[in-house]
């Protein structure tokens, strides 16, 4: 089989994930250690008891589902072969780790950077975020298209058939919401979500996430890494670090990188990190594709 390996984003986290792993590995202890040390807070003791507000906060948020994502990839047998990766916006970065491009330790300090300024990005604007059910990407351009009468809108995730996430500015988001409901959407869900992201609104924690992308050292990829922004693989360090930045304020494609995984004869997809968000999502693009989740000590044994 060819096998291909996903990395969660936000949303994925929950208070308990990693602990099992820490308390059973010396390897993941110290990078817990690293991380702490790194980031100035103890995201280990947030990680693992909480409370779920702090954990949802996006400047922890962001690295504690890097570090256990990573951790989790780390204890793979050698033998768990994979042909290429990807990872749901800030699990990109993940991705990045297990294809060789960057250290735990450079991924980490991009990280930091990132979810610091999307925080304050966010605190400093008001936006937000909203899930449109049942309707295709053309009537979503449309309806964005329309209420940017209200404000700045457009379509942040396109995660699956039939669920896209628009992003903006929150009176326009609401004003977009009640036009596509009128137009015959399913559903249009509000996100519990502390900014506007992968809109123009992260504009401010730009400069910041460039800078320090563009002085860290970048390895060419050991497999393919297929990029947010356009879906397409790349192994180069220079794209790689093009398609980072541009992330932050583009949409995820993320139901065209796992139709561009089905395409390359990718038959089996399997989801490292906590939560199964991605294997859901994965099941609604290719119910044919074998789907499968190592997020705890249990199924990593299940493997080993």
């Amino acid at each position: 089989m060819k096998r291909a390996l996903v990395f969660p984003g936000q949303a994925s986290q929950y208070v308990g994930m990693g602990q099992d792993i820490f308390d059973k590995h010396q390897l993941i202890r110290d990078m817990y250690t690293t991380a702490n040390e790194m980031l100035g807070f103890d995201v280990a003791d947030i990680s693992f008891n909480g409370p779920l507000e702090a954990l949802t906060e996006t400047r922890v948020t962001q690295p504690a589902l890097f570090v256990a994502s990573v951790a989790l990839f780390s204890l793979l047998p050698k033998s768990f072969n994979f042909s290429m990766t990807a990872g749901h916006s800030l699990g990109e970065f993940s991705a990045l780790f297990a294809a060789g491009v960057l250290s735990f330790e450079d991924a980490l300090a991009i990280v930091k950077v990132r979810s610091e300024g999307m925080q304050a990005a966010g605190e400093s604007q008001s936006g937000t975020m909203a899930a449109i059910l049942n309707m295709s990407r053309e009537d979503i351009a449309k309806v964005c298209k329309h209420a940017t009468a209200r404000g700045i809108v457009q379509a942040a995730n396109f995660n699956s058939p039939g669920q896209i996430v628009i992003s903006g500015e929150t009176t326009a988001v609401h004003y977009a919401m009640e036009i596509a409901k009128n137009l015959g959407a399913r559903k249009a869900l509000a996100l519990n979500v502390s900014g506007a992201f992968h809109s123009p609104l992260m504009s401010p924690a730009k400069a910041n996430l460039e800078a320090i992308i563009k002085k860290t050292n970048f390895n060419k990829a050991r497999v393919p890494v297929i990029a947010n922004v356009d879906a397409s693989p790349t192994s180069d360090p220079v794209k790689i670090k093009s398609n980072l930045i541009d992330q932050l304020e583009n949409p995820v494609f993320w139901e065209d990188t796992i139709q561009y995984m089905v395409r390359d004869g990718v038959d089996e997809i399997v989801e490292i990190g906590p939560g199964k968000v991605l294997q859901g999502l994965v099941k609604r693009i290719n119910r044919d594709t074998v789907t499968s989740g190592i997020g705890t000590q249990e199924q990593l044994e299940a493997i080993s």
